[in-house]
């Protein structure tokens, strides 16, 4: 297939429902457990699920090195309550072994919110969507508690913490865009990947 291919990180988490998201949009889509397919895709996106064990595989499967060579040369990419987490610069409570690749300059804390039991939806009025606010699904997300130079805050909960923040060609929100109808989450990192166009179904 002609033009650029997104890669869906498919370790572990929310990977089918970020696929019929961006499949609406008409992107081609390809799934990355290995460094070979990671060299192929023109931007990645890192789903929820559970930031530790996604840790975990990211070693056993050789793309820790590959995943920081690419993201420091500019790979674009979208990471959403765990992509959150592993794209970070810092993680405030994880384990001492758990990878973060530092790719947008924001410390955040897992779990912030709570247990599974806490999760909770509201609606967040976001930069760059439009004028209505995005519905905002909460499970077990983590919360930016610092924001370094250079990152853009999108949007913030009811305490002021910031919810979903941009630096470059990264894009990273504590909450699950792909679990509802409203794509224009994936299409404002869309519009951040040069030459992209979406056709949504």
């Amino acid at each position: 297939m002609n033009g650029p291919c997104l890669g869906l990180l498919a370790l572990q988490g929310a990977v089918d429902l970020h696929r019929h998201a961006l499949e609406r949009l008409g992107v081609h889509t390809v799934e990355v457990r290995t460094s070979e397919q990671l060299a192929s895709v023109d931007a990645l996106v890192i789903p929820g699920g559970e930031s530790s064990t996604m840790s975990k595989l990211l070693v056993l499967n050789g793309l820790v090195e590959p995943l920081a060579e690419r993201l420091s040369n500019g790979l674009p990419a979208f990471g959403t309550c765990a992509g959150m987490i592993v794209l970070a610069a810092e993680i405030l409570d994880g384990r001492a072994d758990q990878v973060s690749f530092g790719a947008i300059d924001i410390a955040v804390r897992r779990n912030a919110f709570g247990r599974q039991i806490d999760s909770f939806e509201t609606d967040l009025p976001l930069s760059d969507v439009g004028d209505e606010p995005v519905h905002a699904v909460f499970i077990r997300a983590p919360v930016v508690e610092r924001v370094g130079e250079g990152v853009e805050v999108l949007a913030t909960v009811d305490d002021g913490r910031p919810v979903a923040c941009r630096q470059g060609p990264v894009l990273v929100t504590s909450f699950h865009p792909e679990l509802g109808p409203d794509l224009r989450v994936h299409e404002l990192f869309l519009s951040q990947c040069v030459g992209w166009t979406t056709h949504a179904r």
